[in-house]
C-alpha cells in the first residue's frame, strides 16, 4: 500500500543576499507579497494539500520566522476587545498547531541536497514533499496537491517542472525526457544548471518535490556537485541509475520567481490585481504610469 504524503520539508536556511539590505535584519521568508509572507504562501499551499507535519531547515538569525507561527495572545485580545473578527480570524489561520512544526539547524550552507539531508531523522520510512518558498505558484487548485494526486497514481519520485526558453535552462536543473504523457514526463536523466546549449531539454525543475527516503540514503552518499554544494538533482539522478522511477509534472498554473528582486515585483503586482479590495485602484494607477511613460518617449 501506498504511504499518504503528510511531511513536508521548508528549506529556509539561506541569507537572502539579493534583498539586502533588507534581510539583514528579518529573514527573507516573511516578506510580503502585499499583506501575507512568502512562507505564509508556502504553508497555505502545503495544508491545502494535506500536509500534516512541517519540518523547517533554518540556520542563525531566522528567529522571527520561528515567532511568526506562534501565538500572539495580546494581539488577538485587543482585536477581540475591538470587534475586529476579520482581523482575528486572518491571524488564527498563521498561528499552528503545537507539535505541528519542527525545526533543524543546518549549520553550513552546503545546498539544497544538504538541507533536505539535515531532516532525515524527522522522516522515517515514508514519502515526503520539499517547498521552496522563493517559488510562489498562483493556481485555482494548488501545485502540491496536482502533484500529490498525480504521485498518487505513479509512486517513485516527482518534481514540479515548467518550459523555460532555451537560453535560460542554464539556470535550472533540467529534464532528460524518457515518455511524455502530457502532464506527467517520465525521466531519464537530470542535469544541474547544464552548460548553455547542452540541456536535454526546456523542460526545468522548480521548487516543488514528492521524495522517497531513498532519496535521504543517496543524499548520504553524495560529494559536493554543482557550485560546490550537495545537490538534490543528483540525489534523484541515483534513482534513475539504480532503475527507479522519476516524473515530472507539469502543473497548472503561473510561476513567480520570488527569489529574485524582478520576480518578487511581479507577484506583487499579479496577487495585488488579484484581490478584490485593491485590484481595480492598482490597475488604474498601473494604467497611468504605462500611459506617462509612453507620453514621455
Amino acid at each position: 500500500m501506498k504511504r499518504k504524503v503528510t511531511k513536508a520539508i521548508f528549506p529556509v536556511a539561506g541569507l537572502g543576499t539579493r534583498f539586502l539590505p533588507a534581510t539583514k535584519s528579518i529573514p527573507k521568508e516573511i516578506m510580503t507579497l502585499v499583506d501575507r509572507p512568502l512562507i505564509q504562501y508556502a504553508i497555505d499551499e502545503a495544508r491545502a494539500a494535506g500536509i500534516k507535519e512541517f519540518i523547517f531547515v533554518t540556520s542563525r538569525g531566522k528567529g522571527a520566522l520561528e515567532d511568526y507561527f506562534d501565538n500572539a495572545p495580546v494581539l488577538e485580545q485587543e482585536l477581540r476587545k475591538k470587534g475586529k473578527t476579520d482581523l482575528l480570524r486572518t491571524l488564527k489561520d498563521t498561528n499552528m498547531e503545537s507539535g505541528a512544526i519542527a525545526y533543524i539547524r543546518q549549520h553550513k550552507a552546503l545546498g539544497l541536497g544538504h538541507a533536505v539531508w539535515c531532516a532525515r531523522r524527522l522522516i522515517a520510512n515514508e514519502p515526503f514533499a520539499v517547498i521552496m518558498t522563493d517559488d510562489v505558484i498562483a493556481s485555482e487548485k494548488p501545485c502540491l496537491m496536482q502533484m500529490i494526486e498525480a504521485h498518487e497514481e505513479t509512486g517513485g519520485c516527482m518534481v514540479a517542472a515548467m518550459e523555460v526558453p532555451k537560453d535560460k535552462a542554464s539556470a535550472y536543473g533540467v529534464l532528460d525526457i524518457k515518455e511524455d504523457k502530457g502532464a506527467i514526463v517520465s525521466v531519464k536523466g537530470m542535469v544541474e544548471k547544464p552548460d548553455e546549449g547542452t540541456a536535454p531539454s526546456n523542460l526545468a525543475v522548480i521548487g516543488r518535490y514528492i521524495l522517497t527516503p531513498k532519496i535521504l540514503q543517496n543524499l548520504s552518499k553524495l560529494k559536493s556537485g554543482a557550485g560546490g554544494e550537495i545537490q538534490l538533482t543528483d540525489a534523484i539522478a541515483l534513482e534513475l541509475e539504480e532503475g527507479r522511477d522519476v516524473f515530472g509534472y507539469r502543473f497548472s498554473g503561473q510561476r513567480f520567481d520570488c527569489g529574485s528582486k524582478a520576480g518578487f515585483l511581479q507577484a506583487t503586482v499579479a496577487f495585488g490585481l488579484g484581490r478584490p479590495e485593491l485590484g481595480e485602484e492598482l490597475r488604474a494607477y498601473l494604467h497611468n504610469m504605462l500611459s506617462l511613460s509612453e507620453a514621455a518617449e
